[in-house]
């Protein structure tokens, strides 16, 4: 591979720089003329913003070039897939298991057996044949306003479906992968028939039709709109960090609730973002080394500072604006099976009526 470096870096340079996205620790290595070691290609369904400086501190520690394309998470896919073989992309960055899954069922992920990688990342948090790992963990609990709803009254997701939250709740449509993920969980602990019920039990409970992000759901119970909503920790801390007092507002008005604890319970449902090396991938070397460097202790903290999201590796601490809400106990449910269960979950929301 590195005997013919220099004419492949110049090709990859070139794809990277028509495209007008090509990182700042690649322009000022390019323009100095500096020698790198090589370089790595990503592909990223993460902000630029949310990922960029830890990259950049990757290319200087390791004198690697890295080339970074933003965009959405079905669209990269998408492209992956198009561009076969002839990607010039080595790893592939995206969020959520389920997504996760489609990649490697696309056949655009190679596997990778890495001790370093298998010591960081507990085996629930990565594909159980090494094509993808997590990077970043994320629970999808319960938001509640404290002045409509007493967290006496909380316990578990199961429980949402009781007729005590009948026009009390406000949850995002059926097509989002998060909810997709949250379902595709139940299924592997509760069943087809339990979880069947439970989604007609939740739907007949909503206060008006499925909408927005997690972001507005918040804002809603907020607001009062709903008493209730589900959404991913790392929106609520992200809330907490605004510019915006009003988001600050919403931060200090609306409660999380960790559902599902206690002796013998599973867990309150966690995903990850996560990251793969691709089928097509060239600088396989550098795509491993970036991803260890993201499993390693300093980058995982930055993670939780910067994203609000919980770190994947043990003994790193919680998020700033969420370390207020103590420990919980996570679900250790392969993530793995997430993927494998999500056509089923999507066909039992359909069912319920689940827009």
């Amino acid at each position: 591979m590195k005997s013919h470096k220099t004419t492949h870096i110049t090709e990859r340079k070139l794809f990277f720089k028509r495209t007008g996205l090509i990182t700042l620790a690649s322009f000022l290595l390019i323009s100095t003329g500096l020698q790198a070691k090589g370089e790595v290609n990503i592909y990223s369904a993460r902000k630029e913003s949310l990922i960029a400086p830890v990259l950049d501190t990757f290319s200087k520690e390791n004198d690697v070039v890295v080339n970074l394309i933003t965009g959405s998470a079905d669209a990269l896919l998408s492209r992956l897939k198009a561009e076969g073989d002839a990607s010039p992309a080595d790893m592939f960055i995206t969020v959520d298991a389920g997504r996760l899954h489609r990649a490697k069922a696309a056949g655009v992920l190679r596997a990778l057996n890495n001790n370093v990688l298998n010591t960081n990342i507990p085996s629930h948090l990565r594909d159980s044949d090494g094509y993808w790992f997590g990077l970043s963990q994320r629970a999808r609990v319960i938001f509640y306003n404290p002045k409509k709803v007493s967290p006496k009254d909380l316990s578990s997701y199961e429980d949402l479906a009781s007729s005590k939250w009948k026009g009390r709740i406000c949850v995002r449509s059926s097509a989002n992968i998060y909810n997709q993920s949250l379902v595709a969980s139940m299924l592997e602990a509760d069943g087809r028939e339990n979880t069947q019920t439970w989604i007609k039990g939740l739907v007949s409970n909503l206060a008006r039709p499925p909408f927005g992000g997690d972001i507005d759901l918040l804002k809603a119970v907020s607001a009062g709109v709903c008493d209730l909503t589900l959404a991913n920790t790392y929106y609520y801390g992200r809330l907490g960090q605004s510019d915006s007092a009003d988001e600050r507002a919403v931060y200090n008005s609306v409660k999380l609730f960790w559902p599902n604890q206690g002796e013998g319970k599973r867990g309150a449902h966690v995903n990850v973002s996560g990251a793969g090396i691709t089928a097509a991938a060239t600088n396989i070397e550098n795509a491993t080394l970036l991803l260890e460097f993201l499993t390693n202790r300093a980058s995982q903290e930055w993670y939780a500072h910067v994203n609000n999201e919980y770190p994947v590796v043990k003994g790193v601490g919680a998020p700033e604006m969420l370390a207020p809400f103590g420990t919980f106990r996570a679900d250790t449910i392969s993530l793995s099976q997430l993927g494998e269960n999500n056509r089923e979950a999507v066909e039992l929301m359909d069912i319920a009526g689940w827009k």
